[in-house]
């Protein structure tokens, strides 16, 4: 989760099927009476060295738990959680906005949403990349052609100051999330670069690449 570091921890893992019953009040009388759930409680054994409150998850799934392996994937799905929050926070309130869109028409509208689901991963690639702590490669998230492009635009962007050259390797993600950063109007001296900014940065280098394959004859 945001503003909290990354520690390691010991913990223990149990799980169990458990059953749960069908609300008394309030509930439609057409559900089942029960449903059948796994349960999986996540402990910290050892009290954390930092002082932070010691992690206790209890965990309710749908998935079918029967070994270790199983049970610590489902810890694993829900230790992604804060991505898939931001992931949908891009999608709207911080990016595209797509609850506020006003198309009628339902084709038209799916439409939007694709390419503003396909734009909001791209965006949320790019803020993990930004540290250079991913390892992820320029191609999970650009075409070949980009490539070029992005290296002319840092080496533009580039100052005379450590801080403001772009810190990572040509080719990774990271050096295209510093890119296009600085396109939406990052200064490389304050904060860490977040959704609207990257958002901004993109088109900012969608404009720059149609203008790069433009041909004079076709102006």
């Amino acid at each position: 989760a945001p503003g909290r570091r990354a520690r390691d921890a010991e913990l223990a893992v149990r799980y169990a099927p458990v059953t749960v019953r069908r609300p008394l009040n309030g509930a439609d009388p057409a559900l089942p009476e029960t449903i059948g759930l796994t349960l999986v409680d996540v402990r910290e054994v050892s009290k954390p060295k930092d002082g932070s409150e010691p992690v206790h998850w209890r965990l309710l799934t749908t998935h079918s738990v029967a070994t270790v392996a199983q049970a610590r994937r489902v810890v694993d799905l829900y230790r992604s959680r804060w991505v898939i929050e931001e992931f949908f926070r891009t999608l709207k309130t911080a990016g595209f906005d797509i609850e506020a869109a006003d198309i009628g028409d339902p084709h038209a509208m799916i439409n939007f949403a694709a390419a503003a689901t396909i734009a909001a991963v791209t965006i949320k690639q790019l803020v993990q990349a930004r540290d250079g702590n991913t390892d992820q490669r320029l191609s999970d998230a650009f075409d070949p052609d980009d490539r070029p492009i992005l290296e002319a635009v840092s080496a533009k962007l580039e100052g005379k100051t450590e801080r403001q050259r772009n810190p990572h390797p040509k080719g990774s993600l990271a050096f295209a999330a510093w890119v296009i950063a600085r396109l939406g109007g990052w200064t490389g001296y304050y904060g860490k670069p977040g959704p609207k900014v990257m958002r901004i940065g993109l088109a900012e280098f969608s404009a720059i690449k149609y203008g790069a394959t433009l041909d004079v004859h076709d102006v």
